[in-house]
């Protein structure tokens, strides 16, 4: 029998999904985000803050109080990160969105999956981030193990307790990769490299 884990995948990139761009621009997150396809586009709805500026490819549907519903089409040949995540056979149970982070939780059979699942999407996407895995029933995934910290380079090690200070690995987050790429003096593409490169590192003992 599969271990039955729910992790969570966040990836910045307000620039190519919509829900990402409008949780930058809202004071809250972005919620309850579906996904339907049919006929030549994937319609997209989720809820937001009302009176949000959502720019103009996003449609209002109606207003709840102080949220709103609202709703945009994309090609469905559009590179997605939640669609990517389903290509794994992992269904992506709830999406959000705060900051310019999408987070995305799925459902996978092991942690051998999860490893397969996040290096292939970084290929794709660059910064994905595993936020957390679980294991049904029980909580956090409670097996514990010996992570080598010194396998980091001191360069590796300082971003990755830059972003950690920051709060950029919280929800909501703390900091968005432009503040820590500031901090730290370097690009917000060097951040994402080398994020990547400690978190597999990490990974590689965390998932062995």
């Amino acid at each position: 029998m599969s271990e039955g884990l729910r992790v969570e995948l966040a990836i910045d990139s307000p620039e190519a999904c919509p829900v990402a761009d409008v949780s930058e621009r809202v004071d809250g997150s972005v919620t309850n985000v579906t996904r339907s396809t049919g006929g030549d586009a994937v319609v997209e709805e989720f809820s937001a803050p009302a009176g949000t500026d959502v720019g103009e490819s996003v449609e209002p549907l109606f207003e709840n109080g102080s949220e709103a519903r609202y709703r945009f089409r994309r090609d469905p040949d559009q590179d997605c990160f939640c669609d990517a995540v389903e290509t794994f056979d992992c269904a992506v149970s709830d999406i959000q969105a705060e900051d310019g982070q999408v987070i995305a939780t799925a459902h996978v059979d092991d942690a051998a999956q999860v490893r397969a699942v996040v290096e292939e999407l970084r290929d794709v996407f660059g910064d994905v981030a595993l936020r957390s895995l679980h294991q049904h029933g029980e909580g956090t995934l409670g097996d514990a193990v010996v992570v080598d910290r010194g396998q980091l380079t001191d360069r590796q090690r300082e971003v990755l307790e830059t972003a950690h200070e920051m709060g950029y690995f919280d929800y909501p987050k703390g900091a968005n990769a432009g503040e820590v790429a500031e901090a730290l003096d370097i690009s917000v593409s060097t951040l994402a490299e080398h994020l990547a490169a400690a978190q597999t590192k990490l990974l590689d003992d965390v998932l062995a």
